[in-house]
């Protein structure tokens, strides 16, 4: 019985490490994050095998593991303040819908580390940002050029943050805010731009059915000179006893006069 607690004491003392060994050599790797590798008995960071995956892993005890969420992110950039073409400030918010590039975020934590937003995405966005802005007038910013310098402001990100390791995939330019005298300015002279093209669309619209009504006049002119030149006395009388024999056909009661009209066509009396 004494010897019992001594030979037990060791055994435990082995199980106790090889849970604690257990524990600090199993990982999970959770959905969407991807783990990076770093042998502290090594080289450090391991680049040159793939991210572990999701689900269990063990490694060596002493070894340690980063894991990256590799999921679209989007980052909300509020009222960033920059300047126009003409030194006017311009407040802009916008959206950065970006990822971690999954088969290189060891290099990114090599380079960049865990910090990586704020160490460059929102540096990269503010840069690119004033770049582009900084090509046009409040005016094409408010109105015309929106589209643009969303594209602009994405290609110009995409060529920081792409040799970072970094994947782009959107920047949504959400709201442009304007120097309140800026803003009226340009409403009214928008609305004037507007108005001013209206009246030519009217000007336009009511030349156009003025051509249309001349050429529908001088077409019936024309048919009706045609038409009068190849009425002859002979085609007329023709066609009237024509007429004369389709009439003395019908069932009414009527008296026909041969030859009694001003030119000699038929008179036709009878009921109404």
């Amino acid at each position: 019985m004494e010897k019992l607690p001594k030979i037990a004491l060791p055994i435990v003392f082995v199980v106790v490490v090889l849970i604690i060994l257990l524990v600090k050599s199993a990982v999970t790797i959770g959905s969407g994050e991807r783990g990076v590798l770093y042998e502290t008995l090594g080289d450090g960071v391991v680049t040159d095998e793939a991210p572990l995956d999701e689900g269990f892993h063990i490694i060596a005890p002493w070894n340690k593991v980063f894991v990256y969420n590799v999921r679209q992110q989007e980052l909300f950039e509020r009222e960033m303040s920059v300047l126009s073409s003409n030194g006017l400030e311009i407040k802009l918010d916008a959206s950065v819908l970006y990822q971690a590039t999954t088969a290189s975020v060891a290099k990114l934590h090599q380079t960049r580390g865990e910090d990586y937003l704020q160490s460059v995405i929102i540096p990269a966005i503010r840069s690119a940002t004033r770049s582009v802005v900084g090509r046009y007038t409040p005016e094409q910013l408010y109105s015309t050029k929106r589209d643009a310098i969303q594209n602009e402001i994405f290609e110009e990100t995409k060529k920081i943050l792409e040799p970072q390791f970094i994947q782009l995939n959107s920047v949504l330019v959400r709201d442009v805010t304007l120097p309140p005298t800026i803003k009226q300015a340009i409403e009214r002279k928008l609305k004037q731009e507007q108005e001013s093209l209206e009246y030519e669309f009217r000007l336009v619209t009511a030349d156009k059915e003025a051509q249309k009504q001349i050429i529908e006049a001088k077409g019936k002119a024309e048919a009706n000179r045609i038409l009068s030149a190849s009425l002859t006395d002979k085609i007329l009388q023709d066609k009237g006893i024509e007429a004369t024999i389709k009439l003395s056909e019908s069932p009414n009661s009527k008296i026909i006069v041969i030859g009694s009209g001003d030119s000699g066509m038929p008179i036709i009396l009878g009921n109404q």
